[in-house]
């Protein structure tokens, strides 16, 4: 089997081409000048494809002849100013790649999409595969592109692809990593002193692409799954991480004047172009939801048991 990889040199994307390279030959797009750092200690051989998903010519050439297409490639911010280009690239580029597919016909598609694309709703704690959208002043605009993306996907669908989907939450690579999922541990690192009110919602990364090859596996195309090992209130989190990286933990809840003056700061960083904090109002009230994302769907189908959260910081470390 042939598999295509787009994002391939990102976090997740890394780690799915270790996974299922016991699965088949692994293909892999990337613009020229991208590192390949996270797959220097790979056993097996990558085929390698130059091209970007704003180019439609590459990505039929990396398609074509292809048996399987998992879509990781992917933009994360939460800064406004780069509402156009989530758009561009988690939008337009998933509809760049479901028509090259079609135009290649190469039918089978794992879009990796996220939490965020299943939305919220204010009241709402409880989320799984059925939540159905709704707008809300809880929606990013980065979960409002994930969620168009994961339209397109479900277009190609109907349009005769066979596509399965997958939502993860916050996953947990590497320090080393380096990537926009492993920055919250620099939080713990840095021994700061407040944590926020809410719950986080994680998965070790590892799990993440073994719990996509058993879905390929069990062929479960036409479906959706949330992929999370659990949601814990951030307290918690960080005294493990911080236990696990022999660090002072956060002990000082946040309040609502703290995120307000945090949020303010934040802002006027971003415009002085001192820093690319993510935190603005949106973001501010989220870390304050305690919200669960349900994972019996996959969690069943598969039977599979979750590393544990100590082990995977004290891997991470």
């Amino acid at each position: 089997m042939k598999i295509l990889i787009t994002g391939i040199t990102g976090l997740l994307g890394s780690y799915l081409a270790k996974e299922f390279a016991s699965l088949g030959e692994i293909h892999g797009i990337k613009r020229p000048g991208s590192s390949t750092r996270l797959l220097e200690d790979v056993d097996f051989p990558i085929h390698w494809h130059e091209g970007a998903l704003s180019d439609v010519d590459s990505l039929e050439s990396a398609i074509s002849g292809k048996d399987l297409v998992i879509h990781v490639a992917g933009m994360v911010s939460y800064d406004p100013a780069d509402t156009d280009q989530l758009y561009e690239t988690n939008v337009r580029g998933t509809a760049n790649l479901v028509n090259a597919m079609l135009q290649t016909e190469v039918r089978k598609l794992v879009h990796v999409s996220s939490v965020a694309a299943i939305g919220r709703a204010p009241e709402q704690q409880f989320y799984d595969e059925d939540f159905k959208w709704t707008e809300s002043p809880f929606n990013t605009d980065y979960a409002i592109s994930k969620y168009w993306g994961e339209l397109e996907a479900w277009r190609g669908e109907q349009e005769g692809l066979d596509l399965m989907v997958v939502n993860p939450s916050v996953l947990l690579g590497k320090i080393s990593d380096d990537r926009s999922s492993t920055a919250i541990y620099h939080y713990v690192l840095e021994e700061n002193s407040f944590y926020p009110s809410g719950n986080v919602n994680y998965l070790d990364v590892r799990d993440a692409a073994e719990m996509v090859r058993l879905l390929v596996e069990k062929e479960a195309w036409g479906k959706r799954f949330i992929l999370n090992k659990e949601s814990m209130p951030y307290k918690e989190f960080f005294q493990i991480m911080a236990e696990a990286f022999g660090k002072k933990a956060p002990h000082r809840p946040t309040n609502s004047l703290m995120l307000r003056l945090a949020v303010l700061y934040a802002s006027i960083s971003r415009k002085l172009g001192l820093s690319k904090n993510p935190l603005n109002n949106k973001t501010a009230m989220l870390s304050t939801q305690k919200i669960t994302y349900d994972n019996t769907k996959a969690t069943s189908l598969l039977e599979f048991k979750y590393r544990d959260l100590k082990d995977t910081f004290l891997w991470a470390k």
